[in-house]
C-alpha cells in the first residue's frame, strides 16, 4: 500500500484528466503531494508570476480531491523540472511518483530531457507511467485506474534488480493473481531448452516469496516484444520493471528493454529503480 504519491502536473488536458479521474483510486488512504516546476528559464519576473498562477491552479485541483477523500498538500516550485521532482520525491520520502503519458512536458523532461544529470535520481523512487490517447477528438485513458494493479505482469531478468522488483510488487494494493515472465534472449541455441528451463526454476523461486497466485511464463526472442505481447495475451492490467539507475541515460538514448515497453506498450507500467 502506498502512504505518500507525488504528481507532478503541468496542468495540461491529459495532466488534469489523469489526477481527477484515476489518481483517486491510485492514492486511495494515501497522502497526494500535488507539484508544478516553473521552469527556470522563464524570466525572473515571469517566473515569480507563474508561480503565483500555479498555486491558484494547485489550490483549485486539491480542493476537487479533497471533495474526494483523498488527502492533499501542493507545492509550487521554480526550477528545472527533472530536478525538482527529484528533489520533493527525496524530501517528501513518496513511495510512488505518477506521471501520465501522454502530458506534454513532464514525461518528455523526467526521462528524454535535456538535464541528464538529474534523470537517474528522478527514477530513485518508482514511477507509474499511465497511459492516454487521443480518439477523435478526445482523450481516452487506456487503464481503469480501479483495477490497475489487480493483475501485473512482472518482468524479471534475474540480476540483482529483481530482489528489489520483487519487494515493491510485495506492497502493490489490491493484487488478485501476479504474472512473473522472463524473456530468454542470450546464449547459444543449443543451450536454449537448458536456459528455459533454468529461468523457469528460478521464477518459481520468486514466486514462492508472493501471497497470491500466481503464474511463470518464460519466453525466447526479444525482450521487448515478449513482455508486451504476453502482457496483451495475459490481461494483464500493468507491466512491472526494474530499471538500473546508473545507466538509465545511456540506456534510454541507445534503446533498452524498459525504454521500448514504455515506448510502445499500452498499457500502464511501473517502473521500479534498483539502486
Amino acid at each position: 500500500m502506498f502512504k505518500r504519491i507525488l504528481y507532478p502536473t503541468d496542468f495540461s488536458e491529459v495532466s488534469r484528466k489523469a489526477l481527477l479521474e484515476c489518481v483517486p483510486s491510485i492514492a486511495t488512504g494515501a497522502e497526494l503531494i500535488l507539484l508544478h516546476v516553473v521552469d527556470i528559464t522563464l524570466a525572473e519576473m515571469e517566473a515569480f508570476q507563474m508561480s503565483d498562477v500555479a498555486e491558484e491552479e494547485l489550490k483549485k485541483l486539491a480542493e476537487a480531491l479533497r471533495e474526494k477523500g483523498i488527502t492533499v498538500e501542493t507545492i509550487v516550485r521554480i526550477g528545472i523540472p527533472s530536478l525538482e521532482i527529484a528533489e520533493v520525491a527525496k524530501e517528501k520520502d513518496v513511495d510512488l511518483v505518477v506521471v501520465p503519458s501522454k502530458g506534454e512536458n513532464i514525461l518528455r523532461q523526467m526521462f528524454l530531457g535535456s538535464t541528464a544529470s538529474n534523470l537517474v535520481r528522478a527514477t530513485h523512487r518508482p514511477v507509474l507511467l499511465l497511459r492516454y490517447e487521443v480518439e477523435d477528438g478526445t482523450l481516452k485513458a487506456l487503464q481503469d485506474c480501479s483495477t490497475i494493479f489487480k493483475r501485473p505482469l512482472v518482468a524479471l531478468d534475474f540480476s540483482e534488480c529483481s530482489a528489489r522488483v520483487i519487494e515493491v510488487v510485495k506492497e502493490l494494493p489490491e493484487v488478485e493473481e501476479v504474472i512473473l515472465a522472463h524473456v530468454v534472449d542470450y546464449g547459444k541455441v543449443e543451450k536454449l531448452e537448458e536456459n528455459i528451463r533454468e529461468a523457469e526454476r528460478k521464477l518459481k523461486e520468486y514466486a514462492r516469496e508472493l501471497p497470491w497466485k500466481t503464474e511463470v511464463e518464460v519466453l525466447a526472442g526479444i525482450a521487448s516484444r515478449g513482455i508486451i505481447g504476453l502482457a496483451l495475451t495475459k490481461n494483464a492490467t500493468v507491466v512491472v520493471i526494474g530499471k538500473r539507475g546508473r545507466s538509465v541515460l545511456r540506456e534510454l538514448l541507445l534503446g533498452s528493454t524498459a525504454e521500448r515497453i514504455i515506448r510502445e506498450c499500452r498499457l500502464p507500467v511501473l517502473l521500479v529503480p534498483c539502486e
